[in-house]
């Protein structure tokens, strides 16, 4: 009878209050934002943008997203057998995981900075304007950088800058220019919004957005536009040249006067596997990227001309005598890492283990080890060995997306497209290659257009190696049918062979190594064989799962 009475008493109770108020069931969350309410105060606001700024934390492949397009270019190898590895090949198709991620993640990015744009007008005044300008500024950045990738990687890509309904979302590619357009317009009216500097590390600046802006108008042979954005960013004094160049890609990174804006980590939040993909097996590392003779042999030597070239290259001992900038960014065989000297010729089965200010001989893991490298060569840049042996696997070193260096080198990439060969070109290289911990020879003036474009795109290779350009360089050149196609080769690595080549290769004005001429170059290791078409491979496929959901995108051709 109890039973009864309370369920007869519960069912009233119902039936009262929906005949008081229809809406009374509807409630919202109470443990969490609701999207009816969302942006009722500059808090929410701020969740949001840094809801999208988490986005560069996207790692593929074992990489940080921004690293990981170089090992698919000329100057780098994923060993794993991964979609990666086949976009290396020319093998990708719309399946492709890799090429697949990108879209997908981009894209989540860019609806997070529609959801703030669309909803939280209102939410402006109610705070500090200036205030909600800054902080939607940084996300519409976020928004146009990610729409720039976009565009490079897929060409013409659906250009949606508002909240879609159900029935809006079959929508069709826009073409790439106008995508561009609307890309270069974003960023030239949200810098006015954004400070020139910070304190807080890793926020959004107005010289990250003219970092942005000449490098978009670069890769868009925009020539002006990318030139004045770099001038201006130049011209304001706020960044300079860091003499210490390896210790940009450090944990001390992060107080470089070069550095504009670097990805943040915190261990316990978010952290990433560098070192573990680029170390040594001895320190703890997996060699899982890795480099090709070709990357070595692109860096000149000391007095400034190419190994083919210069009377101080001596082939029996390949690295003396060579920019600096080569064992910055490489672990060459010889030279310490950690506390061992890497060696990778398979003869040598001992090493060297440093043991404070004593040396000890010592099993060397890298001469004969499966996973070991490949090629002989490993990356050093992006590492810190602060992060040996407890957080090998799990870093938190913040990673730099924008420099100095790199704007400078768009500077000068645009004046000489556009024929403007005067001395501020000259003067952008030579700060550059006169850094205290390069010191490499000033570029004379007096050079045509084509000689100064070389010698432009050849400094690019050598001082943003690995740094996510090269891949990107390679396409708008139209080089990569050149450089792409064939052997991927490691050092001579044979046993009972030198270990060295008996004469240098041939090197082309950009820096690219020819090896057809040496008389022992079948003894390179060769790696994988590489293969790329020109009338499919500049652009990537549009992932299957979108065209079958969205029936109103196109593939691109040859896919």
């Amino acid at each position: 009878m109890n039973k009864l009475i309370k369920y007869i008493c519960t069912i009233s109770i119902l039936i009262f209050i929906q005949s008081c108020d229809d809406k009374y069931l509807e409630r919202l969350p109470l443990d969490s934002p609701s999207s009816e309410t969302f942006f009722a105060n500059e808090t929410e606001l701020e969740m949001a943008v840094t809801g999208v700024y988490n986005r560069l934390w996207y790692k593929t492949q074992g990489a940080v997203w921004f690293l990981s397009f170089d090992f698919a270019s000329d100057d780098g190898w994923d060993r794993n057998g991964s979609a990666l590895q086949a976009l290396g090949r020319g093998e990708q198709n719309a399946d492709n995981g890799y090429t697949n991620g990108f879209w997908s993640e981009f894209y989540r990015a860019i609806n997070r900075v529609n959801y703030i744009t669309s909803g939280s007008e209102e939410l402006r005044e109610k705070m500090d304007p200036e205030k909600y300008d800054r902080l939607v500024g940084e996300a519409r950045f976020l928004r146009a950088y990610f729409y720039a990738y976009l565009a490079e990687l897929y060409g013409d890509v659906p250009l949606v800058i508002s909240t879609l309904t159900l029935d809006e979302s079959q929508t069709p590619r826009t073409a790439k220019s106008e995508v561009i357009d609307y890309v270069l317009s974003e960023l030239n009216e949200v810098k006015n919004y954004l400070p020139l500097n910070v304190t807080e590390k890793g926020r959004v600046t107005k010289g990250t957005v003219l970092a942005l802006i000449s490098r978009v108008a670069l890769w868009n042979e925009r020539w002006e536009e990318s030139a004045s954005a770099a001038k201006e960013l130049m011209d304001s004094g706020t960044y300079q040249i860091d003499p210490d160049y390896s210790g940009m890609f450090t944990f001390a990174g992060d107080n470089s006067p070069e550095v504009i804006m670097r990805i943040q980590f915190l261990r316990g939040v978010q952290t990433h596997n560098t070192p573990r993909d680029f170390l040594s097996r001895m320190a703890l590392g997996h060699s899982n990227k890795k480099l090709p003779q070709d990357f070595v042999d692109t860096f000149d030597c000391i007095d400034g001309l190419p190994i083919d070239k210069s009377p101080l290259y001596d082939p029996q001992n390949p690295f003396e005598n060579r920019d600096p900038r080569m064992d910055y960014n490489i672990v060459v065989p010889g030279s310490r890492l950690v506390n061992w000297t890497f060696e990778t010729h398979k003869d040598s089965t001992q090493t060297w283990e440093f043991l404070g200010d004593e040396m000890i001989r010592v099993p060397n893991v890298e001469a004969q080890h499966a996973y070991a490298s490949f090629t002989g060569y490993l990356f050093r840049k992006h590492v810190d060995v602060a992060d040996y042996p407890t957080n090998v696997g799990a870093s938190d070193q913040n990673l730099t997306i924008f420099r100095l260096g790199e704007v400078m080198l768009n500077y000068a990439e645009a004046k000489v497209e556009m024929n403007e060969l005067d001395e501020t070109v000259y003067q952008v290289l030579n700060d550059i290659r006169g850094r205290e911990s390069v010191q490499m020879p000033i570029i004379a003036s007096g050079k045509t257009q084509d000689e100064l474009r070389n010698i432009v795109r050849k400094e690019r290779r050598t001082e943003l190696g690995i740094e996510g350009f090269r891949y990107f360089d390679i396409r708008r050149w139209r080089i990569a049918e050149n450089v792409i196609p064939g052997p991927v080769r490691g050092r001579v690595n044979r046993y009972g062979a030198g270990g060295w080549l008996n004469t240098p290769p041939t090197i082309d004005p950009m820096g690219t190594p020819n090896y057809d001429n040496i008389s022992n170059a079948d003894e390179m290791v060769v790696i994988e064989t590489r293969a790329f078409n020109p009338a499919r491979d500049y652009l990537w496929p549009i992932p299957r799962i979108e065209l079958e959901t969205n029936t109103a995108l196109t593939q691109n051709p040859g896919y």
